[in-house]
């Protein structure tokens, strides 16, 4: 047992002294943990979120209308100054214009030049070829390119604003749509077992709920008569077991589980085992 290595004050099993050491199962006084719940603590009050800016083009422009239709009323409430209001509008009115009537125009340009080119070339040779003419949409106040980028900028200054609320957010547009989080009553890691030359590397990963879950506490068999003991309890994805190899050809075997708030939750993955030594 070393200082910094997860073991807390106050564990019933640790025994601290020259040398410091942890009971395992098996060990004359080893006190079992106690079935912990599965649902974890609130780590927040506020509800996880997906990311505003939409994928979809149309979607973004229903974004930004909504954005430059409602930052004046509340400009004040933020600290905006006019001069900045003013400028994320024209930005924004910029960005609505280029992708609601500049771009599709330009698209649909770009087909029926395909289309005269291919005529061009295998045509039937019973009329003159009038070349289609691009018409640019009347409409739209040009401003400095990057006009997304300076957008985003100041939606963080709103966001980081004392005065922001998730009402205000949610008016504004600039509020992602609700984040579920795992199911605790399914959710169970998942590994993949490689014998590598440092050691065994335990691949594992969040399953998309990092957000959500603190690290996974891994156990290990190594067929030694112990059963399954403490492996680590690791945060980062992907674990390296260097615990020195047999003489012989044994299979190790891996579980885990995730962990919140110092406390087990949802389910122990399914046993995963791997031959070392020899």
């Amino acid at each position: 047992m070393r200082w910094g290595d997860g073991t807390k004050f106050g564990d019933p099993n640790a025994r601290w002294g020259s040398p410091s050491y942890v009971l395992e199962p098996g060990d004359p006084g080893y006190v079992p943990p106690i079935s912990p719940t599965n649902q974890p603590k609130p780590r927040s009050k506020h509800m996880k979120r997906n990311p505003f800016w939409p994928a979809r083009v149309a979607d973004q422009v229903t974004l930004l209308v909504k954005f430059i239709n409602k930052l004046s009323g509340w400009a004040a409430t933020l600290g905006l100054t006019p001069a900045q209001t003013s400028a994320a509008i024209a930005d924004a009115t910029w960005l609505v214009f280029v992708l609601q009537s500049w771009l599709p125009a330009v698209r649909s340009f770009a087909l029926a030049a395909t289309d005269a080119a291919a005529e061009a070339q295998t045509g039937d040779g019973s009329a003159v070829q009038v070349l289609p003419v691009l018409v640019v949409p009347a409409g739209g106040t040009p401003v400095n390119t990057g006009a997304l980028t300076r957008l985003f900028a100041v939606i963080q200054t709103i966001k980081g604003s004392n005065a922001f609320t998730e009402t205000i957010g949610e008016d504004l547009g600039i509020l992602g749509t609700t984040q579920s989080g795992p199911d605790f009553t399914t959710l169970a890691p998942t590994f993949k077992l490689t014998v590598i030359p440092t050691g065994v590397n335990v691949g594992w990963g969040f399953a998309g709920y990092a957000a959500d879950l603190d690290m996974i506490e891994l156990q290990v068999d190594r067929a030694d008569g112990k059963g399954y003991v403490p492996l680590a309890f690791d945060t980062t994805p992907g674990y390296l077991d260097t615990c020195p190899r047999p003489a012989t050809l044994t299979k190790w075997k891996y579980k885990g589980i995730y962990r919140v708030n110092d406390q087990q939750v949802g389910l122990w993955s399914n046993e995963v085992s791997i031959t070392v030594g020899g």
